[in-house]
């Protein structure tokens, strides 16, 4: 299993301004190579080499290793770009956005992530220290940090490639890491998992994990956004600037926190984890407009994610299952009725009269689901 490891440069003033140089370099010749592959509609890495190489060597200063990179970077950027139209996720074909999209050629931000591997960065993990080139010569000696764990999984299963990161003034590595893989336990039934907004998640065993502590920071942070950009003052702007991103790393440790628990739970008790597939929700729900910040600011794939590779790690079967009518299907009797459930919380079968708090009612069809999807997809 991949996962990866930041870390954060802790550079000189002389050594982060040449890293910031060498990005600055890289992400300018990712702009040329990336028109010259939209002109000649030429997307594989090994063709694009022969229109490119040598003109990002000579006119951007870049090596041999930087100047491929920034080829593949290119080409992963339109591979990204190509899948992205096939699924659908750009709208329709006339869609001003899908248009807009596939009649220009990518752009890269100037301080853009740069990938790394081997033959231009190396590790002292004794020393704490990398050794990294750059359109000012190899840079040796930069010291990095992190916490124990991540540098723990650093030194012990790092492999493949590295990103140079520049965010907020500050400089970080992104490395990937294979950790071996968990053989998955045969799970003795299954743990559903609703995800919803007013409850973030609820469990099939009644575990409700409440919305509404992150939903209140983001409506706070949402009109200090909206009382800042109303003033245009310089010092509405840097503090927009300093506060930015500050409700997303909320919202990632509210949602690695819940991830963490399910997983233990579900670890202990010798069960699988079963959640609903949620991709497109955005576009079948129709809401008032009020409600449409709410639903776009749902990070309900982001915790799926965190459930999945926290599951991985622990070797808990993972599955996902079809949530059509799980909010109004009786997880007892099996009758399906819109009105089963006549609001937010409240869940009463209109067949046999079970009763149960809506969410959780939810979760037990998802659980239910589960157990059956595995028992079909293993049955050989």
């Amino acid at each position: 299993m991949r996962l990866v490891v930041q870390v954060k440069l802790l550079s000189t003033p002389e050594q982060a301004a040449a890293l910031e140089a060498t990005l600055r370099a890289a992400n300018k010749a990712a702009d040329l190579v990336s028109r010259i592959a939209f002109q000649r509609r030429c997307f594989r890495n090994f063709d694009l080499r022969k229109h490119t190489y040598e003109q990002v060597k000579a006119v951007f200063g870049l090596g041999a290793q930087a100047a491929q990179h920034v080829i593949k970077k290119v080409c992963d950027a339109y591979r990204t770009l190509h899948a992205n139209l096939a699924a659908g996720n750009l709208g329709a074909p006339v869609s001003v956005r899908r248009v807009k999209a596939e009649n220009k050629p990518i752009s890269f931000r100037p301080g853009a992530a740069q990938p790394y591997d081997d033959r231009c960065l190396s590790w002292q993990h004794t020393d704490r220290t990398v050794s990294i080139w750059t359109t000012a010569g190899r840079l040796r000696g930069i010291a990095f940090t992190g916490s124990a764990r991540q540098l723990a999984l650093l030194v012990k299963h790092r492999k493949g490639e590295s990103d140079l990161v520049w965010r907020e003034g500050m400089w970080f590595l992104h490395a990937t890491v294979g950790v071996p893989d968990v053989p998955v336990t045969v799970p003795d039934g299954f743990v559903g998992v609703d995800l919803g907004i007013a409850n973030l998640a609820t469990t099939s065993e009644g575990v409700r994990h409440s919305g509404k502590g992150l939903n209140a920071v983001r409506h706070r942070h949402r009109e200090l956004r909206r009382r800042l950009q109303a003033k245009r003052t310089k010092s509405a702007k840097r503090l927009l600037k300093r506060r930015r991103r500050k409700e997303a790393r909320f919202a990632a440790n509210i949602n690695h926190s819940i991830a963490k628990q399910i997983v233990t739970e579900a670890e202990r008790a010798g069960r699988g984890i079963a959640l609903e597939d949620l991709r497109g929700i955005r576009d079948r729900v129709r809401l008032r407009k009020p409600q449409r910040v709410t639903l776009h600011a749902w990070s309900f794939h982001q915790l799926g994610a965190f459930v999945a590779y926290k599951a991985a790690r622990a070797g808990v079967a993972v599955i996902h299952v079809d949530a059509a009518y799980t909010s109004q299907q009786c997880s007892r009797c099996g009758h399906v009725d819109r009105s089963n459930r006549p609001d937010q919380e409240t869940f009463t079968c209109t067949s046999c009269g079970f009763a149960e708090h809506a969410d959780v009612n939810a979760a037990r069809n998802i659980a239910s689901r589960g157990a059956a999807g595995w028992a079909v997809s293993h049955a050989a």
